[in-house]
């Protein structure tokens, strides 16, 4: 059986738990910067469409999953339910409650850059959902370029990269960012992206890979090199790949073909390695493309992914601390157009 088949059964489950947690507002980890007593305020006041699912940002790549399991199933059960939610949330009134939030005195580093990325990926998402989605991605367009207009002011100043295994890694932001600017025919976005990745991670050899960090939910390595697959061309990318990681066909370094250990899913910090093993299975899914089916990297790659993705996909939904979004990075690891 094929480890990577999303089925219609996978689909619903999926959907029905970010159906779950989108809407719910409590409890929630608000990222707020505040200037007074008027700032005190409740999430859905503070922010008209992404107020649930514990923070901003999981709410946002929520969204993201719902848009994509629907135009991936359109005869998805679940389907009347997402468009009634997608119609009373991405409205131009309510978006334009959002882009006020991130225009407030300090808003300048709110979810940057994690945040700021699955922004633009459910943008571009909407985008490829033909015109039975076009209103909302008319309304959520000033949103998408505002946070474009972003990345090009903050990018050219980040003279070093972040390479924790966090929200704030600069290769997945890059990635991801990427795929939207080259979907919405924004050159000086998707140039500067190039430019920075090439600038930050193209002499990199030999690398190390002392992770899992404990709270890790990006493999610094493997996100690095996946940002490099969807910034190379094809033979670049496997001379730099054999580079950065020259042991890997000999299944070195062994700590990124070993799923991580998760010893207590109702931890919110711990719960992120479930997350790194899932994005582990999207990174080792995309390496692997970026070798001919030949190589000997290419199946040793997909391997990892399966070992990877067999490791956290069955609790998705143990408890609310992954449930909020383990189900985002298990679609990217299965989805037959991830990036």
């Amino acid at each position: 059986m094929d480890a990577f088949v999303l089925d219609a059964e996978l689909a619903r489950k999926l959907a029905q738990i970010a159906l779950g947690h989108v809407t719910r507002e409590y409890p929630n980890k608000l990222d707020h910067f505040m200037t007074g007593p008027a700032d005190v305020q409740a999430p859905r006041a503070l922010h008209p469409v992404f107020y649930g699912s514990f923070d901003w940002h999981s709410c946002v790549h929520g969204y993201w999953l719902l848009a994509r399991l629907r135009r991936m199933f359109p005869a998805l059960p679940e389907r009347s339910q997402i468009d009634a939610l997608f119609d009373a949330q991405l409205t131009p009134e309510k978006l334009a409650g959002e882009c006020a939030y991130l225009e407030r005195p300090h808003g300048g580093t709110f979810e940057r850059p994690y945040g700021w990325a699955w922004l633009l990926q459910l943008a571009l998402e909407l985008r490829s959902g033909g015109r039975e989605t076009v209103s909302w991605e008319h309304a959520l367009a000033p949103l998408a370029q505002l946070i474009a207009h972003r990345f090009r002011a903050h990018l050219p100043k980040l003279t070093y990269p972040i390479r924790a295994g966090t929200h704030f890694n600069s290769a997945f932001a890059l990635a991801l960012a990427l795929e939207y600017a080259s979907g919405h025919g924004d050159g000086a976005l998707a140039e500067l992206i190039r430019a920075r990745a090439l600038g930050w991670y193209q002499a990199d050899a030999g690398c190390q890979a002392w992770e899992p960090g404990g709270d890790d939910f990006l493999s610094p390595a493997l996100m690095e090199a996946q940002c490099m697959r969807v910034v190379l061309g094809p033979e670049e990318f496997v001379q730099w790949f054999t580079c950065f990681l020259p042991h890997i066909a000999s299944g070195e370094p062994r700590t990124l073909f070993t799923p991580a250990v998760v010893s207590d899913r109702a931890d919110g910090k711990i719960a992120h390695l479930d997350g790194l093993n899932l994005s582990r299975a999207w990174c080792w899914r995309s390496i692997a493309s970026g070798f001919p089916p030949q190589h000997r990297i290419h199946e040793r790659a997909l391997a990892a992914a399966r070992q990877h993705l067999a490791a956290s996909l069955p609790y998705l939904a143990v408890d609310y601390m992954g449930a909020h979004w383990l189900a985002s990075f298990a679609l990217l690891a299965l989805s037959p157009d991830t990036l």
